[in-house]
């Protein structure tokens, strides 16, 4: 019995919905979890505000929670100013905390799993910091690279370390991402199937042998749901302290 963790990340092509050139346009599954996933933060949210009321159902809780949740996090990193940014955390956290939930489900495919996607997401970060910065405070934005009370004999290495570190973000936010979700369902698949090919090849006694494994393996997942929520939200984080430089950009 082969035990294949890397097969789960394999993107299939659906059907094609187009071509450039020689070079043919699929909707994948990677696509298809995508949609799903703002299917369901849709359902969230739309179920939530729908009809409220001053005893909050489930909908309405969930939405409450996450709203309030999300907003007490920029506050407390990005100030109230950095409330004009909820819109695009809120559906950072939401995208990346359903898409991580949706891919724990057995047999699901995980949309963070993959470079591309965990990426773009922090590219998306980082011009924005970016642009914004600039767009609000001009030349002044570049004072996030030469921090006060700093010796003038190392100025120069200091600042090389900033933005050096600066334009590192969106690899360490796309890679951090990327790498305990590949992780982490690495680990379940590899555990869960040593479980299952020691039923095969040992029978009773295999059985018998992988309660130990399917425990662990049982703890796992347990911890990967909990991974999965938090790497949305130290996602989240980061975009707020990255945008914190935009708003505030003196150290």
């Amino acid at each position: 019995m082969n035990i294949e963790p890397i097969e789960q990340f394999n993107i299939e092509p659906l059907f094609k919905i187009g071509q450039i050139g020689s070079q043919p346009i699929y909707f994948t599954n990677s696509s298809a979890y995508m949609f799903v996933a703002v299917a369901v933060i849709s359902l969230l949210m739309i179920g939530g505000s729908a009809g409220r009321q001053l005893v909050p159902g489930r909908f309405q809780s969930i939405a409450e929670i996450t709203y309030e949740f999300v907003a007490s996090t920029i506050r407390s990193n990005a100030g109230a100013e950095g409330m004009k940014f909820f819109p695009l955390i809120f559906s950072l956290f939401m995208f990346i905390c359903v898409s991580n939930l949706i891919g724990v489900i057995p047999y699901a495919f995980t949309v963070s799993s993959h470079i591309i996607v965990t990426a773009a997401l922090a590219l998306l970060v980082f011009f924005t910091v970016l642009i914004y910065g600039l767009y609000k405070n001009g030349l002044k934005f570049f004072k996030i690279f030469v921090p006060s009370g700093i010796p003038i004999y190392i100025l120069p290495l200091v600042v090389f370390i900033e933005i050096f570190s600066f334009f590192l973000r969106p690899i360490s936010h796309s890679v951090r991402l990327f790498a305990n979700m590949l992780a982490g369902h690495i680990a379940l698949k590899v555990f869960a199937g040593f479980v299952a090919m020691l039923g095969v090849s040992l029978g009773a006694i295999g059985w018998i042998g992988g309660v130990a494994p399917l425990a662990l393996t049982v703890a796992l997942y347990a911890l990967e749901l909990l991974v999965a929520f938090l790497q949305a939200y130290v996602f989240a984080i980061l975009t707020c302290i990255y945008l914190n430089d935009a708003i505030h950009p003196g150290h």
